[in-house]
């Protein structure tokens, strides 16, 4: 029920934590994956590497998200490499995850901080989903990745959960509009999770996480690779009945207390 064989997916922010995880999935499951990168070239080329190594197929495509032509530059590296290594340029899964996030109260985020957010976090998404849609082979799979942020009042976040709400939005408005061609479009939500960027906090702030672990109903923080399993469902034929939605993949984070 999850076999990707001859499928092609795109996932963007592909060369470090999440994104990896996504992409090692993808690959396990049989697809093609364009490992998309912004910056760290070496990383991309690092994941593709252990994807080839688990006998999967990838390659790596570079384009700095969240500046003019960003979208442009991505589809037409994206297209070269898929006809290189299919034939065609035809995608049947594309998966938002890059991003980033600027932490901060209303009176500490500047309209600079603001700005360049949604560009990342907002724009490209929607850009790449009008890009990625003649490309997109009836049957295909949209799945962006959200935050459990979006449904928790955290102030010093504030604009990082907007921009992830209005990826919420998103995916809801596009499933509607692309679900007579039986693509399905679904966010998947993680809460704290464990990668290269949490990691350094963790080692600095030993308290970190155990604290950030006790917020979740599972007790401990997630792992790439939880988040990468729900995406690889939600691709897969298994998922072919889920459209418009959110999956909350945080194990239980902020249900309440216990008592």
């Amino acid at each position: 029920m999850t076999d990707l064989t001859g499928k092609t997916a795109l996932v963007t922010g592909g060369s470090r934590g999440i994104g990896r995880a996504i992409a090692r999935r993808l690959a396990a499951d049989g697809a093609l994956v364009a490992v998309h990168y912004g910056r760290n070239e070496p990383a991309a080329k690092e994941t593709v590497a252990l994807i080839e190594q688990d006998g999967g197929r990838a390659f790596p495509v570079g384009a700095l998200l969240g500046v003019d032509g960003d979208v442009d530059a991505l589809f037409d590296r994206l297209e070269a490499g898929l006809r290189e290594h299919t034939g065609e340029a035809a995608l049947d899964i594309v998966v938002n995850n890059a991003g980033g996030g600027e932490v901060g109260t209303m009176d500490q985020v500047t309209q600079e901080d603001f700005d360049r957010l949604f560009a990342l976090n907002v724009r490209a998404p929607f850009f790449v989903i009008k890009r990625a849609r003649p490309l997109l082979r009836d049957g295909g799979r949209i799945i962006n990745i959200s935050s459990a942020v979006a449904r928790v009042a955290i102030t010093v976040e504030v604009a990082y959960a907007m921009s992830k709400g209005a990826i919420e939005v998103l995916s809801r408005t596009v499933a509607n509009e692309l679900g007579v061609r039986g693509v399905t479009v679904n966010a998947v939500a993680p809460g704290m999770t464990r990668t290269d960027m949490s990691a350094p906090g963790f080692a600095a702030y030993p308290e970190m996480e155990p604290m950030m672990a006790s917020m979740a109903a599972l007790d401990r923080v997630g792992e790439p690779e939880d988040i990468a399993d729900v995406v690889g469902f939600l691709a897969s034929d298994a998922g072919r009945w889920v459209t418009g939605q959110v999956v909350d993949a945080s194990g239980g984070t902020w249900l309440g207390p216990r008592i």
